[in-house]
């Protein structure tokens, strides 16, 4: 494979210059655009400007040669813990959520959602905290307890669970407050379910799930099949307890019920919760994921888990073609969290985009309960643009050879390093 930098010397030819940046000769993989084909990609001013085949390239700035490489709307995480609890909960030791940048940009991740670690009481404090400092774009959906992910028994104490609060806190921040997530609940009601879901109807926003202890009081049936409204999330789909097979290792009929009538199943893949033995027949049952997330923190990271493009590899070694991978990758969680100008490559939409390398070869994958299985392919992130700005550039595809810059100083200084086109 042969990546070139290519650096136009298109005033000087007499050309039009156009774009900031073009990104030259990938395959492009754009599922709600249908594109599945060797394209152009071609960016200014931090969006999309077109799609085709062909592009000049003395009408670009910049113009990077991505031949064998597949090119990818950015991806899009809604199952992260990136809004810290620290100085809400205990200790910083007891704080598993992340820093965001350090985690995402490498992964071709452009947004993550954060789950729940902030409920209305403790959410603007971290939006000026975290959010409102993130090259990321973090987006949230609010605990439906008031003090967000607290652990222990903050997060049993119904009465503070306030649907009202909830959807006026959400209301202020339309767009930022994607969702409301409800969490670890032990008890045998429906309580935090349902306050959950009227918080989310009153700010007309997703409602997920994690189900936390399964009790015979609440079955997993009744949360998917009456529980739910269609568009809401259940997440932690392939975990060991969800009641997913049948004896004969068949998928339950009540899934697909529950499916057609709107409800969304996200991987949420986490430090616990996704085992290859649910999770294979599930797959190949045909029973897959809507939307694929990391459930990323401290011990998911370090663990099975690792980050966004090992999960997807996992689904893809399963047997899941790349392109329905990509889709549950983009596509289908910004439209599961109501941001249709994400997870696409529409001219006009913000420039997020995932340069993706799939090597071939023999890869182990490890699941929540330390199971391993072996793969052949392996998706890596070789390059990460996020709203027009090369964020990640694993191979350094982007720059030029140090033997024809003379005596350099640091890229940085240059403005073609973090913008493209004059300052």
């Amino acid at each position: 494979m042969r990546l070139t930098l290519l650096l136009c010397c298109a005033l000087a030819a007499g050309a039009q210059v156009r774009y900031d940046l073009l990104l030259k000769g990938g395959h492009v993989i754009d599922p709600k655009n249908h594109i599945d084909a060797v394209r152009d990609v071609a960016i200014v001013g931090g969006r999309i400007a077109a799609v085709a085949a062909d592009i000049p390239a003395a009408q670009a700035h910049k113009v990077v040669d991505l031949s064998s490489l597949y090119v990818t709307p950015g991806l899009v995480d809604i199952h992260t813990h990136v809004l810290t609890m620290s100085g809400l909960r205990g200790s910083l030791k007891e704080d598993q959520n992340v820093w965001a940048d350090s985690h995402t940009f490498r992964s071709g991740v452009t947004t993550v959602v954060d789950a729940g670690s902030s409920g209305w009481r403790s959410f603007e404090a971290q939006k000026a905290r975290i959010l409102d400092h993130s090259r990321t774009r973090i987006l949230a959906m609010l605990n439906i307890v008031g003090g967000g992910q607290v652990g222990g028994a903050g997060e049993q104490n119904t009465a503070d669970m306030d649907p009202e609060a909830t959807a006026r806190m959400a209301r202020r921040y339309p767009g930022i407050i994607v969702g409301v997530k409800t969490a670890h609940y032990q008890g045998p009601d429906w309580t935090p379910v349902e306050r959950a879901v009227q918080a989310g109807t009153l700010a007309h926003i997703p409602v997920m799930v994690d189900f936390g202890v399964f009790r015979p009081e609440r079955p997993y049936q009744e949360l998917v099949l009456k529980k739910l409204r269609p568009g809401d999330i259940s997440t932690h789909t392939y975990l060991a307890r969800a009641p997913l097979l049948d004896d004969h290792g068949r998928v339950l009929p009540y899934l697909f019920e529950a499916r057609k009538r709107g409800v969304i199943f996200d991987v949420g893949h986490g430090g616990g919760s996704f085992v290859f033995r649910q999770a294979v027949p599930a797959i190949r049952g045909g029973f897959l994921p809507d939307s694929i997330s990391t459930d990323l923190h401290t011990e998911s990271m370090n663990a099975g888990m690792k980050d966004m493009l090992n999960v997807m590899s996992k689904i893809l070694n399963i047997g899941v073609a790349l392109p329905e991978v990509i889709l549950r990758a983009t596509w289908n969680p910004a439209h599961e969290i109501q941001h249709p100008e994400l997870g696409n490559l529409s001219p006009g939409s913000p420039a997020d985009v995932a340069v993706l390398r799939l090597e071939r070869g023999r890869f182990g994958f490890v699941d929540s309960f330390g199971a391993r299985m072996t793969g052949t392919r392996k998706l890596v992130c070789e390059l990460t643009v996020h709203d027009g700005q090369v964020v990640w550039d694993l191979n350094g595809i982007t720059r030029e050879e140090w033997t024809k810059l003379g005596a350099y100083d640091r890229m940085e200084d240059r403005s073609w390093d973090s913008t493209f086109g004059p300052r």
